[in-house]
């Protein structure tokens, strides 16, 4: 993109890929708080709960290689536009589902649709903004996320409450409709090329890559920004609304309350810890430094949680706050590697995160429906925290572990050769 000024930028670049992660997170969150009506209705377990719900990972992940190449190939604008109507159609068929079956399909296709809004928008920031800004840009992106991750906490159950969830995902279809317009007309169309104006080839882009997946600095960091990014979003994307509920005995109002209490929390993160990395960048910390301080944090925060079965709300804002930690890795890898290689190098990144999100959703779903009394049947208090406690347990083992391969690595890597 050629130079531009601020207000342009954020006008014609920011704000139309912000619109659309603001809705990707909307997508992303809105179970977690209709979780109980969609139990009640269907007559789902944590078991079906947690696959119906991650199946959003599960196609968001499948489309991100290709997703990739097709980014520093043709463009996020091009990109972006189109998927977003796969989710709008998606939304349609989740919002007319009749049974377990169609339901999967729209939130598979939702995840699909979807698939871009992050990507696509750090492809357009790498190529718009100065790298030293990438870390505080990145972070207004999730913030925007965080935002409509927000929306679908208080105002989302408010207007499930009064109609049904049906209308919540009809409306978010008309509006990522919307979305997809904007960035078509408004994103400029600056390095979009095809093959005719000298793009890289295909093979030119499984090369690059291929070059991400053999560097070492990418699985010093990769892997515990997957476990960490992985364990937030499959507990902010659905269990935290039913830890609150069968564990911590909140209802379904003040569960909507305390999620968007922890959404708040999670938007001051974003801001404030990529604002932190970029100031502390100038004074010679580097933003990976500053992240995986942030994910320690997060690991000892979720030790609290599962110790402490009172629903802290202090704990929960922490939770919120620390959990955005793991978006800095993706500008500090941004900044060592090529800007045309940042689409692929992106969601080669996101791609882990969002199989291992899957996985985790889905398999968190499966140890909590292994205790008695968790689902449709009557709750045992102690059977129910038992089960909560062993499944975000795992999650956490395996932050720990990811961690602790960061600093194995690093050392490794700073001892002289």
């Amino acid at each position: 993109m050629t130079e531009r000024s601020g207000t342009t930028l954020i006008l014609r670049v920011f704000a139309p890929f912000a619109f659309g992660y603001f809705l990707s997170y909307a997508y992303r969150t809105v179970n977690a708080v209709i979780a109980p009506e969609l139990t009640r209705a269907l007559q789902l377990d944590a078991d079906d709960l947690g696959l119906l719900t991650s199946a959003y990972f599960l196609s968001f992940a499948a489309a991100q290689i290709p997703l990739g190449i097709a980014l520093d190939r043709f463009g996020p604008r091009r990109i972006e536009a189109a998927l977003l109507v796969v989710a709008a159609f998606g939304a349609h068929v989740f919002a007319t589902a009749d049974g377990p079956l169609a339901l999967l399909a729209g939130r598979a296709l939702i995840g699909l649709g979807v698939s871009a809004c992050l990507m696509a928008a750090f492809k357009a920031f790498v190529q718009a903004y100065p790298a030293k800004r990438l870390p505080l840009v990145n972070g207004w992106q999730m913030a925007a996320g965080g935002l409509g991750a927000m929306s679908a906490t208080v105002p989302a159950e408010a207007l499930a409450a009064a109609y049904d969830w049906r209308l919540v995902f009809h409306l978010l279809g008309v509006l990522t409709l919307l979305a997809a317009a904007i960035v078509f007309v408004v994103v400029p169309r600056d390095g979009e090329q095809t093959p005719r104006d000298g793009a890289p080839s295909l093979r030119d882009e499984l090369a690059g890559l291929r070059a991400i997946l053999v560097t070492a600095r990418f699985w010093r960091v990769a892997p515990a920004t997957i476990s960490s990014q992985a364990t937030f979003m499959a507990i902010v994307g659905l269990w935290a609304g039913p830890w609150l509920h069968d564990v911590g005995g909140l209802a379904d109002e003040a569960i909507a309350g305390r999620l968007l209490a922890i959404t708040a929390a999670m938007i001051a993160g974003f801001l404030l810890i990529g604002f932190a990395a970029e100031r502390l960048s100038h004074h010679g910390v580097a933003p990976i430094t500053v992240a995986i301080s942030g994910l320690t944090i997060f690991a000892a925060i979720q030790a609290g949680l599962i110790a402490d079965a009172s629903a802290s709300p202090a704990l929960w804002l922490a939770f919120g706050f620390f959990g955005t930690s793991g978006i800095l890795p993706y500008a500090a890898l941004s900044q060592q590697f090529p800007p045309a290689l940042a689409g692929r190098l992106n969601t080669t990144l996101n791609v882990l995160v969002f199989v291992t999100a899957f996985a985790a959703q889905w398999g968190m779903g499966a140890i909590i429906a292994h205790w008695p009394g968790i689902g449709p049947d009557p709750v045992v208090a102690s059977d129910t925290t038992a089960g909560y406690r062993a499944a975000f347990g795992l999650m956490l083992a395996l932050q720990v572990l990811t961690l602790g391969w960061f600093a194995l690595a690093r050392r490794d890597h700073d001892q002289p050769g």
